[in-house]
């Protein structure tokens, strides 16, 4: 249990009258109740691969960041700073203060993404010390309950789930639970969302965490932005010291690419500008509020950016566990407590955000089940800390460990680099350190045996019936297709299920109902006219229900009109409708559900992008 501090109950308003007291006592009792400061609030920000390179405060003089760059101005900029390779872990990372392997986070997708329901986030820990919580963003960390972000200490989730989406323009989200359809382009309208509850919660303190989604792909960006990019000239390139290894920026068997693609980074800087604009709304709106000065932002990225370009020289990318996949900025603005220009040397890492912030806020955390990996980086904002101890961060990807020290890594194939004269890890030292390099071989090995030993990579099926959130997504990215049915594109995330012919086709979730009892089941569909008259059955054990497919539903496929530049392997998208299969009786426990098509009487079945169970009450 986390302890609530005693302090909130004593900031909590006196009466405005006690019997027997002389109104002087009364008022001054007041007055004293109402000057007492209350906790800050807390904005972070966390973009999605935009790497340490793509801001002007780095020295990249392709864009423009002045928003984001005032942060690190009017704050701290932390020197070096540590994520992991991609997005999911670290995202867990910052939710729990622990690395990754402990919290079983071992994949993007398919259910790999989902945080261990014993770890208790900073969210949890915000809301149990009376804070306003909310999150609005890309959450990839789980989306059924009690894996979703409302079971995971946040009052308010708008966003998606998954780990990246179709479409960025009008495209559906979610809202606590609901399906929705977005406004206009997404970052934009995250950030709407984000200053709708700063502005209803600016009387109480609040966490208001914004994991944005771009510039990962696809590339799209609104003509504002982009027009300045279209034809820009770039300055600063992709070195090819970056290219020189195509095994670390190979991605699920594609080709590596070796080059920088010009039309790649232009429109990622685009992107990137989007993000600075709003980063400034929210700025703008604490002035407004005049709630700038008690409150804390935090801004950083989730790995490396995601294709060849300027980024300081480092090697790697995003899934390296080389110093360019991992490293961060991450500017943190506090004015109560930390000097403009306040520059943190030390390495750190996106395990030390939660025991820092919370100790910013007076949060106490040594009651927390778990130990904690991060450490407390208070200490380096508010002076110039001359013993800070030294100390080593691991970074991991696909069974690959990477070690910082504040001089030196060590290299997933075990080559030590003086980071200090060789900050491009382009000449191996192990020979000139050996004592260094046997002492952080060593430290490795230990952290695979005692951290990495930790990932499981159990079976965990997707749970269903929760009384708390009696609606349950089960979209395409978490089933399996048999037969010759197929997903829509390689990467799960934002695919549905196409190319249903046979009827011994099907799709399967693997489930874990919590709740034994009957359910409403709904399959959304597109079905093209000569295809109508398909019937559909789901088959849980023995219990079946079905219906036949009587309306076309043949909307076009969309989001290339959007792109800046082809797209990788994200899915395209298009609108699909709720087709009312009936109720089905679940009973309690682990089991397979079969979406079948027993009869097919045109040339194909249905395309299928979510089944949605609903608990009756």
């Amino acid at each position: 249990m986390i302890p609530v501090d005693s302090n909130v109950r004593a900031r909590t308003r006196r009466p405005a009258f006690i019997l027997c007291w002389p109104a002087i006592i009364v008022a001054s009792l007041d007055i004293a109740a109402d000057a007492a400061p209350r906790r800050p609030s807390v904005v972070v920000f966390l973009s999605d691969d935009q790497g340490w390179g793509d801001f002007s405060v780095s020295g990249n003089t392709n864009l423009a960041t002045p928003h984001i760059d005032s942060l690190a101005r009017d704050g701290a900029l932390f020197d070096r700073f540590y994520v992991c390779p991609v997005c999911s872990p670290t995202r867990a990372e910052f939710l729990t203060g622990r690395y990754h392997p402990r919290s079983n986070v071992f994949s993007t997708s398919t259910g790999g993404e989902r945080l261990d329901l014993d770890e208790i986030t900073i969210a949890d820990v915000f809301r149990r010390a009376g804070y306003a919580s909310a999150a609005f963003g890309k959450w990839h960390n789980g989306s059924q309950w009690p894996y979703h972000p409302r079971a995971r200490g946040f009052d308010e989730y708008y966003g998606f789930t998954s780990g990246h989406w179709g479409d960025y323009f009008d495209p559906p989200l979610e809202h606590d639970g609901r399906i929705v359809r977005g406004k206009g382009f997404i970052i934009d309208d995250l950030t709407d969302h984000a200053m709708t509850f700063i502005e209803r919660n600016r009387e109480r303190p609040f966490f208001c965490y914004v994991p944005y989604n771009t510039p990962h792909s696809p590339m799209q960006v609104p003509d504002r932005f982009y027009e300045k990019f279209r034809d820009a000239e770039l300055p600063l390139r992709g070195e090819a010291a970056l290219a020189a290894n195509p095994k670390t920026i190979k991605a699920k068997g594609r080709p590596a690419k070796t080059t920088e693609d010009l039309a790649h980074t232009r429109a990622a800087l685009a992107m990137c500008e989007n993000l600075d604009w709003n980063v400034g709304r929210v700025l703008a709106q604490l002035d407004k509020l005049k709630l700038a000065d008690d409150t804390i932002v935090v801004y950083f990225c989730d790995n490396g950016p995601n294709a060849i370009r300027w980024n300081g020289g480092m090697k790697g990318r995003k899934a390296s566990t080389d110093e360019g996949g991992v490293r961060s900025p991450l500017f943190l603005r506090f004015p109560r407590v930390v000097k403009p220009g306040t520059l943190v040397r030390p390495i750190a890492g996106a395990i030390d955000l939660l025991p820092t912030l919370a100790d910013l806020c007076d949060i106490k955390t040594d009651g927390l089940a778990k130990p904690l990996d991060g450490r407390n980086l208070k200490p380096l904002l508010s002076a110039d800390v001359a013993d800070w101890p030294e100390r080593m961060i691991f970074s991991h990807w696909n069974g690959k460990v990477s070690v910082r020290t504040d001089g030196y890594r060590l290299d997933a194939e075990g080559r030590l680099f003086d980071m200090r004269a060789d900050p491009g890890q382009r000449r191996d030292a192990t020979a000139e350190h050996p004592a260094e390099a046997r002492r952080l071989t060593a430290a490795a090995r230990s952290w695979r045996s005692e951290v990495l030993a930790e990932l499981t990579k159990q079976e965990r099926p997707f749970p269903v019936g929760y009384r708390e959130f009696p609606t349950t997504y089960l979209p395409a990215r978490d089933g399996v297709p048999h037969g010759r049915s197929q997903r829509s594109a390689t990467a799960p995330n934002c695919s549905y299920f196409t190319n249903w012919t046979s009827t011994e086709d099907r799709i399967t979730w693997n489930v874990d109902v919590e709740t034994a009892g009957r359910y409403e089941a709904t399959v959304y569909y597109t079905c093209a006219k000569d295809d109508v008259g398909v019937e559909l059955e789901l088959a849980v054990g023995e219990a079946r229900t079905g219906a036949t497919v009587v309306e076309a539903f043949d909307p076009p496929i969309r989001g290339a009109e959007h792109d800046r530049v082809l797209r990788d392997h994200e899915s395209l998208v298009k609108d699909f409708k709720p087709l009312a299969l009936g109720e089905v009786t679940l009973p309690r426990g682990a089991g397979e559900l079969s979406l079948r098509a027993p009869k097919i009487p045109g040339r194909r079945a249905v395309d299928v992008r979510l089944l949605v169970l609903t608990l009756k009450p």
